[in-house]
């Protein structure tokens, strides 16, 4: 990739100026055979030029999109604008042996989180029930029910295209351990019983289904929730951290913090992160891993 970066910046020497060249995005993502860019104010009229430049230099890149706008609405998707190479926005992208087909400017999906997702599914027991919430296109599903084929996953989305390409991602995948389901996770999790693993991976919001994840979890279930954190005067799991214990106190739940992780930049200064913990038990009861002392008799 370093390479091809050199190489796009000295073939953009024929059009634009060294002082434009070097605002050109140093990286973008891509999604099976599209990629996607973001661009400063300052090459409003280079973007063309640069997408046509790009298609030279990858040739595993045949569609080059402009990302518009930040993730917004109930869906979590973007606005996005065509630059360069075909119009064609379903496409299959790989990942860890996993295959999974999307159009990005109809559901949500991020390439970038691909090594937490392979962290999570590396966490993963066989024979062990897992409900991934908010679970759009079903990569965690999948990547779990690969790694562990004796394990059952059941998927909850409300965008009903990204249920439908989960379904044929199942199949792709040649799948039998996974169960897609459509609608408000509010509404559906509570229906589908208790679970040993919940994975929550919507950095804004999340923390509202809180009490749904506690709802469906049992003595000892190990739930990864995801949140945003402020990078200032070491406050980047404050908001998830308060937003916890808080739900915890009115689900009467004991819990254990197990790990906090910094998963990539969300927004400037800010970050989207990871807190990982066990339900113990009910409020009241001793803690997870601590025994209850008893007097002994004389």
């Amino acid at each position: 990739m370093a390479k091809n970066k050199n190489k796009l910046r000295q073939q953009l020497e024929a059009y634009l100026s060294i002082e434009k060249i070097k605002l050109v995005p140093n990286s973008f993502d891509v999604v099976g055979h599209i990629a996607i860019l973001e661009f400063p104010d300052e090459l409003k009229k280079e973007k063309k030029i640069i997408a046509k430049v790009l298609l030279d230099v990858h040739s595993n890149i045949k569609t080059v999109l402009e990302k518009c706008s930040e993730r917004k609405g109930t869906y979590r998707n973007r606005e996005y604008k065509f630059l360069a190479g075909l119009r064609k926005f379903e496409t299959l992208h790989k990942e860890y042996g996993c295959v999974f087909k999307l159009n990005p400017t109809k559901v949500y999906f991020s390439p970038r989180e691909l090594t937490e997702r392979q962290r999570v599914a590396e966490q993963v027991k066989p024979r062990e029930r897992v409900l991934v919430m908010f679970s759009g296109v079903g990569p965690y599903g999948i990547i779990i029910a690969k790694r562990q084929p004796a394990t059952e996953v059941v998927c909850v989305e409300i965008n009903k295209a990204a249920v439908a390409y989960a379904k044929e991602n199942v199949r792709l995948n040649k799948l039998n351990n996974v169960k897609n389901y459509c609608g408000d996770a509010r509404k559906i999790c509570p229906r589908l019983g208790k679970f040993d693993r919940i994975i929550m991976p919507l950095p804004l919001g999340a923390e509202n289904f809180l009490d749904v994840a506690f709802a469906c979890s049992q003595k000892n279930t190990v739930v990864h929730f995801y949140n945003w954190g402020e990078e200032v005067d070491n406050t980047l799991f404050a908001n998830g951290l308060a937003a916890l214990r808080a739900a915890a106190k009115q689900a009467k739940k004991k819990i254990k913090i197990l790990k906090k992780k910094r998963v990539l930049p969300y927004a400037p200064r800010k970050s989207k992160v990871c807190i990982d913990f066990v339900v113990s038990g009910k409020a009241g009861v001793a803690k997870f891993g601590q025994r209850r002392r008893t007097r002994k008799k004389k």
